[in-house]
């Protein structure tokens, strides 16, 4: 084992520590708003898409968008992340993927 493998070995037990709700100084947690913020709704309008591109742009059923848009269900993680990158820059998706996404 090299120097580099050892260190992400460390790294990744340091890592399980805090999945398991251990202090792990230096450990520093990113993530999103809490689904509750994100209004779905406004995030894709902004995008100046139909519930139908949109959902195709971003992977998922229309029928989920609609779920999600109308409070009956939260999106979850990648989504919840994915939302919070086009609340930010509504065109992201367009401008890493192409107009075709």
């Amino acid at each position: 084992m090299d120097e580099t493998q050892f260190g992400e070995l460390v790294m990744s037990l340091k890592q399980a520590a805090h999945a398991r709700g251990e202090e792990v100084p230096g450990l520093v947690e990113h993530a999103p708003r809490v689904a509750a913020d994100l209004d779905v709704a406004a995030i894709r309008r902004r995008t100046g898409a139909s519930q139908a591109r949109f959902a195709r742009s971003i992977g998922i059923a229309v029928s989920t968008l609609r779920n999600w848009e109308q409070g009956r269900r939260r999106p979850e993680g990648p989504a919840r992340v994915l939302l919070a990158l086009l609340d930010r820059n509504p065109r992201v998706v367009q401008e890493l993927l192409g107009e075709a996404a």
